[in-house]
C-alpha cells in the first residue's frame, strides 16, 4: 500500500493542461486520502475550465490505480476567486501588442531595485520571452547605463521612439535622452507626461512582458501607471534590515491600491559573501523579506546576495545574467524569473495559489 507522500510525488507527472507544470506545484492537491480498496483524491482550484479539469480527472484516475490497482475517487471543489473592487473609473486601455506588465517596486531608494528588474528583464528574454523595459524613473533613471545603452539615442518612427534593444530586451529610459551631467527638474505633471510617452509612443511591438522599474516610493510615477495601463503585478524589492521593511507594507499597500496583485517580495542584499574564501556574513540582518511576504501572504520570489560580481557587471552595463550566465547569482535571477512568469500565467489561467 503506497504512502499518501508517494502518492502525491507520483501526481507531478500530472501537468495542468496547456502548461509544463504540474497539479502539485500550482497548489491544486489538496489531500488524498486512503482506504482499504480505494484513494480519494480531493482537488482545489478557481478555473471553471471543465475541459481542463476533466482532462485532469482521467489522467490522475489512470496513473493512480495503474500504480495501485485501487479505486480512484477524484473530488473537485471550485472555488471562485473573491471579485476585485469596482473601479472608480473606466477600464484602462493596454498596449497594443503588449502582454503582461509586471512593476517592480520598492518603498525606499537604495534597494537595488533597478538592478533586479534589470536582470529580471533579461533573464526573462534568455528564456525566449519577448521583453521590455522601461524605465520610469524620471529623476534617477539607471537602466540605460545597466544595459550598456546611455549614449544611445533611439530612434525614430515619424513621431514615435524605436526602443532601444540590448541582450534580447528592448529598453527605454529617460536616461537615454540625458548627458551624464543633464539633472532632470520636472514638476508631477511633466513625469506624468514622460510616462505617457513610454507607454503610448513608444514602437513596443509584440511583447509576452514589459517590465517598468519603477522609482523608489510612492508618487507621481507611481499614479501615472495606475492611471493608464492595466497591471498583470507587481514585485517589491527590500533589503533585510528593519528600516527597509517598513517601507515594504507601502509597496503591498500600493499594489492593492492599484488594484494589482502583488507577485512576490525579494530579499535583495540578503547576505554578504566574501569573493576570497566565500564567508558569508548577515550585513543588513537577514529573513526579513521572507517574513514580510509570510505576514501578508504573497509569495517569497528568493534572496540576492551582496556580490561584487552583480555590481561591477552592472557598472559595466552587461547584467550578470548576461556576462556571467553560469554564475550562483545570474541561476538566483533566473529562477526568480520563472516565478514571476509562473505567477503570472496562473493568474492568467485562472490557478491562484496565493
Amino acid at each position: 500500500m503506497p504512502t499518501p507522500q508517494e502518492l502525491l510525488e507520483l501526481l507531478r507527472r500530472v501537468k495542468y493542461p496547456g502548461f509544463n507544470r504540474d497539479i502539485v506545484s500550482f497548489g491544486m492537491v489538496r489531500d488524498i486520502q486512503l482506504g482499504s480498496r480505494s484513494v480519494t483524491v480531493e482537488l482545489s482550484t478557481t478555473s471553471e475550465n471543465a475541459e481542463a479539469l476533466e482532462a485532469i480527472r482521467r489522467e490522475i484516475a489512470a496513473l493512480v490505480h495503474d500504480a495501485t490497482d485501487l479505486a480512484v475517487e477524484i473530488v473537485v471543489e471550485t472555488t471562485r476567486p473573491a471579485a476585485p473592487p469596482r473601479p472608480a473609473s473606466r477600464p484602462k486601455p493596454p498596449i497594443p501588442g503588449v502582454g503582461a506588465i509586471v512593476a517592480i517596486a520598492s518603498g525606499k531608494g537604495g534597494v537595488g531595485k533597478s538592478t533586479v528588474a534589470t536582470n529580471v528583464a533579461c533573464a526573462l528574454a534568455t528564456k525566449g520571452l519577448r521583453t521590455g523595459l522601461l524605465d520610469a524613473d524620471a529623476y534617477g533613471p539607471s537602466v540605460s547605463a545597466m544595459l550598456g545603452v546611455g549614449g544611445d539615442q533611439p530612434l525614430r518612427e515619424g513621431r514615435r521612439i524605436i526602443p532601444v534593444e540590448r541582450y534580447g530586451v528592448r529598453a527605454i529610459s529617460m536616461g537615454m535622452f540625458l548627458g551624464e551631467r543633464s539633472p532632470v527638474i520636472w514638476r508631477g505633471p511633466m513625469v506624468t507626461k514622460l510616462i505617457t510617452e513610454f507607454f503610448r509612443n513608444v514602437v513596443w511591438g509584440e511583447l509576452d512582458y514589459l517590465i517598468l522599474d519603477l522609482p523608489p516610493g510612492t508618487g507621481d510615477a507611481q499614479l501615472a501607471v495606475a492611471q493608464q495601463v492595466p497591471l498583470a503585478g507587481g514585485v517589491v524589492v527590500t533589503t533585510p534590515q528593519d528600516v527597509a521593511l517598513l517601507d515594504v507594507r507601502r509597496g503591498i499597500t500600493m499594489f492593492e491600491q492599484l488594484q494589482a496583485p502583488v507577485l512576490g517580495v525579494i530579499e535583495n542584499m540578503s547576505y554578504h559573501l566574501c569573493g576570497g574564501c566565500g564567508a558569508r556574513a548577515e550585513i543588513f540582518g537577514h529573513g526579513g523579506g521572507e517574513k514580510m511576504a509570510r505576514q501578508f501572504g504573497v509569495p517569497f520570489l528568493g534572496e540576492i546576495p551582496l556580490v561584487r560580481a552583480i555590481r561591477a557587471a552592472g557598472d559595466a552595463g552587461t547584467p550578470i545574467v548576461v556576462s556571467d550566465p553560469a554564475h550562483p547569482q545570474s541561476r538566483v535571477f533566473a529562477e526568480i524569473a520563472g516565478a514571476v512568469d509562473a505567477q503570472v500565467c496562473e493568474r492568467a489561467a485562472g490557478i491562484v495559489t496565493h
